[in-house]
């Protein structure tokens, strides 16, 4: 499999890893859309949301807990901050791996309110 994420998990491809555990990996995106802008993507291979099955439901909990607790790590809990799933080309998705991004440290705009 030729992809970038699951080559970070396997460390084939350094990254800046803030946390791991059994079920995810969080590192900062190499291209920040803000001054804490870190993904959180499961240690295996899932595709997209939409792959996601009701057996691996609880891992986006756990993605949205983990997020939570880096938001806290790097400061930005109490401003407050901006988790974005992407799905899909049209949605935004870039990288064919279910990932979570976490963005703060200043004040983000956009269509969601």
């Amino acid at each position: 499999m030729d992809c970038i994420f699951c080559k970070i998990v396997a460390g084939q491809i350094p990254s800046d890893v803030l946390y791991t555990d059994d079920k995810v990996v969080a590192f900062r995106d190499i291209s920040p859309m803000a001054p804490v802008h870190l993904l959180i993507i499961p240690q295996h291979h899932i595709a997209s949301l939409t792959d996601l099955t009701e057996a691996q439901m609880s891992l986006v909990g756990h993605m949205a807990y983990v997020a939570n607790q880096l938001a806290k790590q790097q400061g930005i809990s109490e401003k407050g901050y901006r988790v974005v799933i992407n799905c899909g080309r049209q949605g935004g998705q870039v990288v064919q791996h279910l990932h979570m991004h976490l963005l703060g440290g200043r004040e983000l705009s956009g269509m969601l309110g």
